[in-house]
């Protein structure tokens, strides 16, 4: 066993018995390529990354391998889910200097952290024209040792180029709608019209987009936007990126992380904490804006997901499920082999003469065929297997049967719980149980957003033990610091500006929710501790922004602040929006200010490829068009305020903050317009940029005013 023996991480403990002698990233890790005079060897990954195990598999439990990276560099394991600074730091470096990027990373360094050299997967030896890692590290040992300026030249060469990119400077923010307009005709020209989707394979969900989408159809009456997110939608939740053996209060469903073809039917099998949050929201909102109750079933299909596969006893909630577990037939562990079905394993779950008909019909709606149902199958993997895939609905399948559309749901209830129930006595993949403060933030945020449209108790309740868990093992408020991981009774790892941002952002919609003012109060309280740490604020020199690593945290060579809403959004993206609702909710203006001072630090990427930070799109909505906000007044828990909220939340209101008028009169400082302290029978009052019209205690008459409120202009761009 190597040193990573007394880590946390799942994913750097399954390095531990790798004959390479690992180090974890730190002091004695520099200390010792320092000592001995050796180039760093670095290699970033997760638990859960496919291609991860095939280069342990390949090169790290390679003993002569081992050997080189023993004898010439000291070899250092990161997991990127532990520290995403870092990570993105040296993908920015892996990405300009080979044009593509993923993991595993390996970069090779100076013994003070410069990158010289980078790329991500290599195979052991030289294969179809790919160099092997055994010859990239014989060249690089040849190089340190006999030609080192070439080295130096090239670390240096990055640290310039990265400190320019990191001096953003803060410049006019684009005209109206322009950068809004330039990111919809992108999107609008990547997008696939069959599948869904933009661009071609492999493809990923990337939910910010689809964020995008709604509210630029809300803003400008765009219904092509609109049709664009709610098809795409469509297309993930029949592809086989979707699992769809989910058992109410079993477990199962959700979805992968990617599909590697264009029709979403072949998916990468590992199952993220962080896609499923956001698609969940995402769901959510089709919902709102469609009233199809598909988009119902897909949220709470990946809620119940969550609950059953993905939450600690203490209520937090774990970071992944791998892609690959074991194959019974082989004996291997193979990607997606929980997941996988022969049409004859099928059969023989459904088999009895009763359910052959069940047999039938399932197999005609999701697509099982004899020899197997998968097309794009690069390597092989795949063969004579069913990655279930529904090609057709319900209704399509009762008129096929001759049969009711009662009985067609009926036959496949019986039928996933049945394969579930086979399924789930395979050998599961593995679950990497740590669980992340960030990742936590946005799946509080989806069931705070659920308990709201879909008012189903359990998720607020497991919103509120999730945050109770935060604030109990990873925030100490007495050293003013949020923490980044806990696993195993452990917690450790300074938070970066994301898990302050996601983490704000769940209880200002818990907040929301539940209308609990300690919420509330928790919110500004780390907004303005994440504002001390991370905002980058010198004086009357004001940058504006938020560096993703707080000003002393020194486990990062450099400093950048994040600028790309990916597959998860930004921390600066959630901030801002983060600092425009705290300014609506408490009347402090200091909020809206910092909101702009943030936005104009990426006014020119915003101008240049604004398709890059469209979650930034949508806080600059909230900013420049009309901030709305809902003032309830009266008893919480009465029939009559239910039906007034039930109103509110049914609809899709991306520029409106609701609170409760008891919150603001007790907490908050700025206290915006609301009625008086006396209420007793509820009653909410509409503010339109602070210009208030009288309480109303009707529904319908809240109602006629959300309905005048949410006309949109005439469309300009379907």
């Amino acid at each position: 066993m190597n040193r990573l023996v007394n880590e946390k991480s799942p994913y750097l403990l399954q390095h531990a018995s790798n004959p390479v002698e690992w180090f974890a990233w730190g002091e004695e890790a520099f200390a010792q390529a320092a000592a001995a005079d050796l180039p760093i060897f670095l290699s970033v990954g997760y638990a859960t990354c496919h291609w991860c195990h095939v280069m342990e598999r390949e090169s790290f439990e390679n003993e002569e391998i081992a050997a080189l990276l023993n004898c010439h560099f000291i070899a250092i394991k990161v997991d990127r889910e532990e520290l995403p600074d870092l990570d993105r730091l040296y993908m920015n470096y892996v990405q300009s200097t080979t044009g593509s990027g993923g993991w595993p990373m390996s970069v090779w360094l100076t013994p003070d952290r410069k990158p010289f050299y980078g790329g991500t997967y290599f195979p052991p030896n030289d294969h179809y024209g790919i160099t092997g890692f055994t010859t990239i590290l014989n060249s690089i040992a040849h190089l340190w040792h006999n030609d080192r300026e070439k080295i130096i030249h090239a670390s240096r060469n990055f640290i310039h180029a990265v400190d320019e990119l990191s001096q953003l400077r803060p410049a006019d923010l684009p005209p109206d709608d322009e950068a809004q307009q330039r990111c919809f005709e992108w999107l609008a020209a990547m997008y696939d019209p069959h599948y869904g989707g933009f661009g071609g394979a492999p493809k990923f969900p990337r939910p910010v987009l689809l964020n995008f989408l709604f509210n630029n159809a809300y803003y400008t009456g765009n219904t092509q936007a609109q049709s664009m997110a709610l098809h795409t939608l469509r297309q993930m939740a029949n592809g086989g990126i979707h699992d769809h053996l989910g058992v109410a209060g079993k477990g199962g469903g959700g979805f992968a992380r990617y599909a590697t073809d264009d029709r979403w039917h072949v998916p990468h099998f590992e199952k993220m904490l962080y896609d499923n949050a956001q698609l969940a929201i995402s769901s959510l909102e089709a919902f709102q804006c469609s009233g199809d109750a598909l988009f119902k079933r897909v949220a709470e299909d990946i809620f119940n997901y969550v609950l059953c596969d993905m939450t600690s006893p203490e209520g937090g909630f774990y970071s992944a499920e791998d892609a690959d577990s074991l194959d019974a037939a082989s004996g291997e562990k193979k990607e997606g082999a929980f997941y996988l079905w022969s049409a004859e394993e099928m059969r023989h779950t459904l088999g009895d003469a009763r359910l052959a008909a069940i047999f039938s019909i399932f197999s005609f709606i999701y697509g099982v065929t004899e020899d197997g149902n998968v097309q794009h199958d690069p390597h092989g993997e795949f063969i004579g297997k069913n990655i279930l895939m529904q090609q057709a609905s319900v209704e399509e399948a009762a008129v096929h049967f001759s049969v009711t559309v009662a009985e067609i749901t009926a036959a496949l209830n019986e039928a996933r719980t049945r394969l579930y129930d086979v399924r789930s006595k395979r050998a599961r993949p593995f679950l990497d149980d740590k669980i992340l403060t960030a990742w936590n933030g946005l799946m509080i945020s989806a069931f705070a957003k659920g308990y709201r449209v879909l008012h189903h108790p359990t998720y607020l309740a497991a919103a509120k033990k999730a945050v109770a868990f935060i604030l109990e093992n990873l925030y100490d408020s007495n050293q003013g610091r949020l923490l980044r991981r806990y696993r195993d009774g452990n917690a450790a790892i300074v938070g970066k500006a994301e898990d302050y941002a996601f983490f704000v952002q769940a209880l200002l919609d818990l907040y929301e929710a539940s209308f609990d003012a300690a919420y509330l109060k928790t919110a500004i309280e780390l907004m303005e501790l994440q504002n001390s740490l991370f905002y980058d604020n010198k004086g009357d020199n004001t940058q504006g922004g938020y560096f993703s690593t707080a000003f002393d945290d020194n486990t990062v060579p450099m400093r950048l602040k994040e600028n790309y809403d990916g597959a998860e959004p930004s921390a600066n993206s959630i901030s801002v929006l983060n600092l425009l609702r705290l300014a609506e909710m408490t009347g402090n203006e200091a909020f809206a200010r910092q909101a702009e001072e943030s936005m104009a630090c990426f006014a020119a990427i915003l101008v240049e490829s604004p398709q890059t930070l469209p979650q930034l799109l949508v806080a600059l909505n909230l900013a420049r068009k009309r901030r709305c906000r809902i003032t309830f007044a009266g008893e919480l828990h009465t029939p009559g305020m239910a039906a007034l909220r039930a109103l509110v939340d049914a609809r899709y209101l991306p520029d409106t903050i609701t609170i409760h008028a008891s919150t603001a009169l007790t907490l908050l400082q700025h206290t915006p317009a609301m009625p008086g302290p006396e209420v007793v029978r509820p009653q909410a009052m509409l503010c339109i940029n602070n210009t208030c019209q009288l309480p109303v205690q009707e529904p319908a008459r809240l109602a006629e005013m959300l309905d005048r409120m949410q006309q949109p202009p005439s469309p300009d761009m379907a």
